[in-house]
């Protein structure tokens, strides 16, 4: 337990006795500290404030005068980034050979019991002790953009985090394996993909018993019946949208769900879902060790927004890139084609504005990008409203992108929540073309305003190659885990490796655009908007 983050795992451990009816999204909510505070005019430096101060407070405890500071600051980094394993909770944790390994494919059998004929000379295993390094820039100088330095100085400090892949070594029999599957949230393109890939996966190690988990945590409950998964069942699921399994969010709480686990008898639980979704599998790794049940607990990303830590990307972010361009295209066609027309198009994004920003970047039709990070004004000298006049009388034609997060000042609030805890957003969308048309009938100016919100299509699509690879991959690893003994980890993809990292270092708070980084410079270039404040 040493390697879990104090601060995370202290607000993940919950009561065991099933009378504490303590709900699933209060669970997640408490997780992220900052996660309620969303981006708006002030929300922006709210949030910018809170993930620097977590940023700050842990170099803040780094004393720079000790000439062994570096040293200190890569044992504390190998410390917190070491993922828990079997052994580390259940010391006689016996090992067995892999019964993963591609130079033989005969089945599992009553005679190889313990697995498939041993190839020695196969080398497709990786080892233990193989790391990925996690930042591959030499920064100079803190101003140099999209600067990440640990110290003024920008000292370079090696930071290494576990390589992905199978192991020599399996800590779980298949024939003894129940393995479970849940999706969570709301869809993704990708999601069938990353089934598929676990189910087929664990067959090959040897694996008979598989389930689904309908509708997320929530299928924990005694009213849903499992979903018995194999190959055959699972062949063509990637062929379409959506989710075989169903999402949904919320669900019993933690002690409920792994009084579920242990009736049901299932020793992997395989969890598909974002940042709440992750803090509830940290919580149910917690419980399970309480409990001194042997369950591997495995995360495997999934969020659009692509705002998870530390990863190069999510699943379902690159065709969400994709998808985003038939509605730009519509948007200035529309636009293109009207007098003086205006298209707006939203996009997801609630905190993390990385879909509009590489739509924009993608698209090259975009004139103006709106993001939760970056705030700006709709009037005013500078405002959006100002140069969206200077583009009509330049340009003929204007496109706007926002993602949903975005100018949430402008908009009424509500106390309204969502089933994870998460504050439900007003239509900024449709403030901006309201606010638009004002405008310009105002000054006497024609504006034809067109507005296109392609989210649930978006959603709902199959995943296009980049993401179906990288959710055959991610599938492939999280088996990979579970055997190797690992739990409460999540695995990722990291400067094009794919790597295991512990649960509670990726989800202590949201990963937004850096308003100084190069890529969103790139966008700014390519849009040639001005700051709207």
């Amino acid at each position: 337990m040493g390697s879990l983050s104090p601060a995370i795992s202290s607000k993940l451990l919950l009561p065991t006795t099933t009378s504490d009816r303590t709900s699933f999204h209060a669970l997640i909510r408490s997780s992220f500290p900052c996660r309620g505070e969303r981006p708006n005019m002030i929300g922006v430096f709210k949030r910018t404030h809170c993930v620097a101060s977590a940023e700050k407070k842990s170099k803040s405890a780094i004393d720079f005068s000790d000439p062994e500071w570096k040293t200190k600051f890569e044992e504390d980094f190998e410390k917190r980034f070491n993922i828990p394993h079997m052994r580390d909770f259940f010391p006689d944790a016996v090992s067995y050979p892999s019964t993963f390994c591609l130079r033989m494919r005969t089945p599992v059998s009553e005679e190889f019991a313990q697995g498939y004929p041993s190839d020695e000379e196969w080398h497709g295993y990786i080892n233990n002790n193989d790391r990925v390094l996690l930042k591959v820039i030499r920064y100079s100088s803190l101003t140099s953009a999209g600067a990440e330095c640990i110290d003024p100085d920008c000292t370079w400090v090696e930071q290494w985090i576990h390589r992905a892949g199978p192991r020599e070594k399996i800590y779980f029999k298949p024939e003894d394996v129940k393995a479970a599957i849940i999706t969570c949230g709301g869809l993704c393109p990708g999601l069938n993909d990353v089934i598929r890939q676990i189910v087929i996966t664990l067959e090959i190690y040897g694996v008979k018993k598989i389930v689904g988990i309908p509708f997320g945590y929530r299928g924990f409950g005694n009213e849903l019946a499992e979903i018995p998964l194999s190959r055959k069942v699972v062949q063509n699921v990637h062929l379409s949208g959506g989710s075989l399994l169903g999402v949904s969010r919320g669900g019993p709480n933690v002690s409920e769900i792994v009084d579920s686990m242990k009736e049901r008898g299932i020793n992997m639980l395989f969890v598909l879902g974002g940042n709440g979704t992750h803090a509830g599998a940290n919580a149910i790794h917690n419980e399970l060790i309480k409990r001194g049940l042997k369950v591997a607990v495995v995360g495997v990303p999934k969020t659009i927004d692509n705002d998870i830590l530390l990863m190069d990307k999510t699943f379902g972010f690159d065709t969400a890139v994709e998808e985003a361009q038939r509605a730009i295209n519509s948007a200035y066609i529309e636009a293109h084609s009207a007098y003086r027309g205006v298209g707006i198009v939203k996009l997801m994004g609630r905190s993390s504005g990385f879909i509009a920003m590489q739509a924009a970047l993608a698209s090259g039709q975009i004139d103006i990008c709106l993001i939760p990070e970056v705030p700006f004004e709709l009037h005013g000298p500078h405002g959006v409203l100002k140069h969206l006049k200077y583009l009509l009388e330049t340009k003929g034609s204007a496109v706007i992108c926002v993602a949903e997060g975005a100018g949430q000042n402008f908009v009424e609030k509500t106390n309204a929540k969502d089933a994870s805890g998460n504050v439900v957003l007003g239509d900024i969308g449709v403030h901006i073309q309201q606010e638009i048309k004002k405008y310009f009938k105002e000054i006497g100016d024609p504006a034809d305003v067109k507005y296109i919100d392609p989210t649930y299509m978006i959603r709902a699509c199959r995943a296009n190659a980049s993401d179906g690879i990288l959710c055959t991959v991610l599938g492939q690893n999280a088996v990979h885990g579970a055997f190797a003994g690992y739990s409460g980890i999540t695995v990722g993809i990291c400067n094009t490796h794919y790597v295991y990292l512990p649960i509670p270092q990726v989800i202590s708070y949201p990963r937004t655009v850096d308003p100084n980084s190069r890529m969103w410079h790139r966008c700014l270039t390519s849009t040639g908007q001005p700051d709207f404040i």
